[in-house]
């Protein structure tokens, strides 16, 4: 496959990921991934899924609470057309979102929102830690680089700002960094909580790689997001860790953070298959 394109001067990209044409979606080069300038980073189309979802329900009073996505078939970086199944509840609503590619499914999403009823909790909940994942953004420095990854426009690049946090992302194993989703994205559009947090989580099997890229591919064929609160911020903290096994699937688990303490958790189902 292809590396992504050299990055052209910072003014020359686009100003977001989607642009929005009728029923169509037309992606840019932002919504790269970073082998093949054909296809999309997992990333981008999570975060569309989890628009489109909150488009159809905008009663803010309604919280994303779950989002599970299929990525079928790599979604390149073309128009895309969307159909939205909706069941509607009094306390939830589940909604099958799937995303076309010239007439071929390429994703699917199974969302579920609940209707928010907030309450007092009582102190002292067994279980209950409001931890806060450390350093915070504002005194983390360093950039995440994932060994075996090339430069140029894409995603990872371009779209995200990350920050490491914990570990080192050039030594296999468990790590955690910051995530900010830098530009909007579908043009016009803000880019809400759920937004944010799901276009972070795709990011968890490559910032705890546990296989280097060179020998292995390590593709998530999915993400299951849940979320217990929204994220407040800009920035989506991961807390990763990757599980192998000889026979080809590994799971990622990530904790997902705001700046002030957990806000969910993301888990990844990879395909692991040795290069030729």
């Amino acid at each position: 496959m292809s590396p992504a394109a050299p990055s052209p001067d910072a003014a020359a990209l686009p100003t977001a990921v989607f642009e929005q044409d009728g029923t169509r979606w037309q992606p840019s080069v932002l919504a790269r991934g970073p082998w093949d300038a054909r296809a999309q980073h997992g990333g981008a189309p999570c975060a569309l899924l989890v628009h489109l979802a909150e488009s159809a329900l905008p009663d803010p009073a309604w919280q994303l609470s779950r989002l599970s996505i299929e990525l079928i078939k790599p979604v390149p970086v073309a128009p895309l057309t969307s159909r939205l199944d909706t069941h509607p509840g009094r306390s939830t609503t589940r909604m099958t979102i799937d995303l076309f590619a010239d007439d071929v499914l390429v994703a699917r999403g199974h969302a579920l929102l609940v209707r928010g009823q907030p309450f007092e909790l009582p102190s002292g909940l067994p279980g209950w830690s409001p931890e806060l994942l450390r350093p915070l953004p504002d005194e983390c420095h360093e950039r995440l680089r994932i060994p075996g990854l090339p430069d140029g426009v894409s995603f990872y690049q371009s779209t995200m700002d990350h920050r490491m946090a914990q570990g080192d992302a050039a030594q296999p194993g468990p790590a955690a960094a910051w995530f900010r989703l830098s530009v909007p994205l579908v043009q016009g559009q803000p880019n809400s909580p759920a937004m944010r947090a799901a276009a972070a989580a795709d990011f968890g099997n490559g910032l705890s790689w546990v296989l280097p890229a060179e020998r292995y591919l390590f593709s998530n064929a999915d993400l299951s997001l849940h979320l217990h609160r929204p994220p407040e911020g800009e920035w989506i903290g991961l807390r990763s860790e990757t599980q192998a096994h000889g026979g080809g699937v590994g799971t990622t688990l990530s904790r997902l953070y705001d700046v002030h303490g957990p806000i969910g958790v993301a888990i990844q189902t990879l395909v692991m298959r040795e290069r030729a």
